[in-house]
């Protein structure tokens, strides 16, 4: 499948139902790095920060998917651009050769139900994901243990007014959960720069969250799962299970991390992506 290219270079260009790939980074090598973020709602800018630390062979690309951060009303994209979700993925998996998906929280369960990808990628990176929704309940109980009053008032004002910018009130304010004490206020700047987009939320909400099991697990596709120690939004024991285990697959745990683990310990990712390199093998 061909991407349909905007402007005169391929420093940004859109598949055939509006999935957005912009070029973040670009080193001599031969894989694509297709970094997919989390949120839902929140745009590939919240992993700028996670392609900047790393040296890995190839071109880093951030990808929005249609209707998801400030990726509103794409070219070529259906009038709700949900009804293509998750399985748009896969465009961006055939647009380019050589690819490798990097998926944060969510990202990471869309790529996981999307079982055809397993033959269209060379690599897959999953940062601070789960294989199911269990891990909806430790979370919600967390929050009960933990709780912030800011994020109850911010939901508050979110449910009078449904507007991107209060949902980002509620992201923000929500940064004690997701952040170290170490890492919480460069993550609450974080929060605060990305753009939001509620329908994504809402769509996820009806028709993902709750239900999400993985539909597919690489049999031999060289696998990399990165978990922070610390992370409280999604509970990271299920990769111990042996269903999960594997001579193609890689654990790293990262300490001293949470769920965003390259904002705390960036060299730690940065490494753990340097040992997945050696295990892929370029098509010809």
């Amino acid at each position: 499948m061909s991407p349909v290219l905007t402007g005169s270079t391929a420093e940004e260009f859109f598949t055939a139902s509006g999935v957005r790939l912009r070029r973040r980074s670009s080193r001599p090598g031969p894989f694509n790095w297709l970094m997919l973020p989390g949120g839902p709602g929140i745009g590939s800018e919240s992993l700028f920060g996670l392609v900047d630390v790393l040296d890995v062979p190839g071109t880093c690309w951030m990808v929005d998917l249609p209707g998801d951060g400030a990726n509103v009303s794409p070219p070529g994209a259906p009038a709700n651009p949900y009804d293509v979700w998750p399985r748009v993925l896969i465009e961006a998996a055939q647009a380019l050769p050589n690819c490798v998906y990097l998926g944060h929280s969510t990202g990471g369960m869309y790529l996981l139900s999307v079982p055809e990808l397993e033959s269209l990628l060379v690599g897959l990176v999953l940062v601070s994901t789960a294989p199911d929704a269990s891990w909806r309940a430790p979370f919600f109980e967390m929050t009960q243990r933990h709780p912030l009053p800011e994020v109850d008032a911010a939901t508050r004002r979110y449910e009078t007014e449904r507007t991107d910018e209060r949902l980002r009130d509620i992201a923000v304010t929500s940064a004690e959960w997701n952040f170290t004490p170490e890492g919480v206020t460069v993550g609450r700047e974080l929060l605060r720069r990305m753009p939001y987009n509620r329908a994504a939320v809402d769509w996820s909400d009806r028709n993902f969250d709750e239900t999400y099991v993985h539909t597919w697990w690489p049999r031999s596709l060289p696998t990399l799962i990165i978990s922070g120690a610390e992370d409280r939004i999604v509970q990271q024991t299920p990769w111990t299970r042996p269903a999960f285990q594997g001579p193609h697959i890689l654990h790293m745990t990262v300490e001293g991390a949470a769920h965003f683990p390259w904002v705390e310990r960036p060299e730690a990712v940065a490494s753990a992506m340097r040992e997945l390199v050696p295990r892929m093998t370029p098509r010809p």
